[in-house]
């Protein structure tokens, strides 16, 4: 008999708070947003009847008939997919953090179409912090001057970093690209930029969400986990 949603989604939170409190943080400090690329509405209905409040989703088409399936939900929807400028209408209408802005065109984007909704869109920055020619993402080196582009826009509010590290069999391979996105975090809060707040770690997916925390994570984005393979 495979198990349920909620034994997964019970087994996962409690794995976020064992290794968030062996590492001195309070579990409150790590959201969990779960992964419903794919995953069709009965499972997503389970999940949030478990206790999932946050839904992370790639596609900005599948996302927007979800929200409308589920709209009487009270669920915090982000996108954590590669966004197009050309849905960016779309997303600010949809979401409630972008995790995935990495230039400074797809940003303007954004802040024009959140301008015409009277909306300050939260987002992050995605750092290509492993420099894969095949990943999303700004560059480590150019992570400091786009912040201060996009800083200005009016209705945009950075909130933090986001990266996927390369796929490692173990978890601990992947620290290094963990802490590096929390010392570009350090780095820019010592700036003291106007405008931007550097409080959220996006990273850590179900192979290596604990690694992710003890190094500050706190978004972690989960998906197989709880809903298990994607067919």
């Amino acid at each position: 008999m495979p198990e349920s949603i909620q034994s997964r989604l019970k087994r996962v939170q409690d794995r976020i708070k064992t290794v968030a409190l062996s590492s001195g943080r309070d579990p409150k400090t790590v959201k969990l947003v779960a992964v419903s690329k794919t995953v069709p509405l009965d499972p997503i209905r389970a999940a949030i009847k478990a206790g999932v409040t946050v839904l992370g989703e790639n596609y900005v088409q599948e996302a927007r008939e979800k929200i409308e399936a589920l709209k009487g939900e009270k669920i915090s929807w982000h996108f954590i997919g590669h966004l197009q400028s050309n849905k960016a209408k779309y997303a600010v209408k949809l979401f409630d953090l972008i995790h995935s802005v990495d230039s400074l065109k797809l940003a303007r984007e954004l802040n024009k179409r959140a301008n015409a909704l009277d909306k300050v869109q939260k987002i992050l920055i995605q750092v290509n912090i492993s420099a894969e020619a095949t990943k999303s993402g700004i560059d480590t080196e150019g992570v400091v001057d786009l912040v201060r582009q996009i800083a200005p826009l009016e209705n945009l509010a950075i909130c933090g970093l986001m990266t996927m590290p390369p796929y490692f069999n173990a978890p601990d391979k992947v620290r290094p690209y963990f802490r590096a996105l929390r010392s570009l975090q350090v780095l820019i809060r010592d700036k003291a930029i106007p405008h931007v707040d550097m409080t959220e770690l996006s990273m850590g997916m179900t192979g290596d969400f604990e690694v992710a925390i003890e190094e500050g994570a706190t978004l972690v984005r989960i998906g197989t986990a709880i809903f298990g393979e994607r067919r």
